[in-house]
């Protein structure tokens, strides 16, 4: 971003001037319009995902990824408007269609804010995936995931250059795994957690949080991880 150019463009009736290169996000931002993310996190590469923070620029025929459409001099933003809250609303909609989303209180809470129709896809196919425990730290559950992919992107280059997360599958079927679908155990995972930390749903979760929300004791908990430790042995 050069800062020494700056453009003036107006956000919500508010005038605004930022370096050129700044985002429509940030900029709003800067004037406290609330612009709604998922995908969107200050750790990672934005890539404009979800497009829930899709904004109207200048009535245009489509609305703009407010984390990654640079402003332009002399733009009209709006960040939520008619066509705006469709949008959203709509994408919100699609998500809860296909993904439990019971332990992603923000995303909730976007349904709520924008009346979102819990029921307005019964038809959809539910993103079904099995629990993968395969490790003592932290258990997977896709079933959960958005695919925001930020747990890939920390894991890769914006953070640990691990690499032990990737996609798999194409279209619907598109999900997170390891390379190859091997065990964490067995992938590059160093468990840093940082996947854990940017995760915006209940796909990733620590081991004993996850025991403990099962009504699990600690000792329990415990004793659980051992006992899988040992089968591992036991089949190697």
């Amino acid at each position: 971003m050069d800062t020494s150019k700056t453009i003036t463009l107006t956000i919500d009736g508010q005038e605004v001037t930022v370096p050129e290169g700044t985002t429509l996000l940030e900029a709003a931002r800067q004037l406290g319009s609330d612009v709604p993310v998922i995908c969107y996190h200050e750790a990672t590469t934005s890539n404009g995902l979800c497009r829930i923070c899709v904004v109207d620029v200048n009535g245009g025929r489509v609305l703009q990824p407010a984390c990654v459409a640079a402003c332009q001099a002399g733009a009209a933003v709006s960040t939520r408007n008619g066509r705006v809250e469709r949008s959203r609303r709509t994408i919100l909609e699609m998500l809860n269609s296909a993904v439990d989303l019971s332990a992603a209180p923000e995303i909730g809470a976007l349904m709520t804010d924008y009346q979102a129709d819990p029921q307005r896809f019964p038809e959809a196919a539910a993103r079904d995936h099995e629990l993968m425990d395969d490790n003592p730290f932290y258990v997977r559950d896709y079933s959960q995931c958005v695919l925001c992919w930020r747990c890939v992107q920390v894991c890769g280059s914006d953070a640990q250059y691990t690499f032990a997360l990737t996609l798999d599958g194409r279209g619907y079927d598109t999900h997170v795994s390891t390379a190859f679908s091997i065990p964490m155990t067995e992938s590059p995972c160093v468990f840093c957690g940082q996947c854990i930390g940017v995760c915006p749903t209940g796909a990733l979760k620590p081991k004993i949080e996850w025991g403990l929300e099962k009504g699990l004791s600690h000792d329990e908990i415990r004793q659980m991880t051992r006992q899988k430790r040992r089968r591992k042995h036991m089949d190697e």
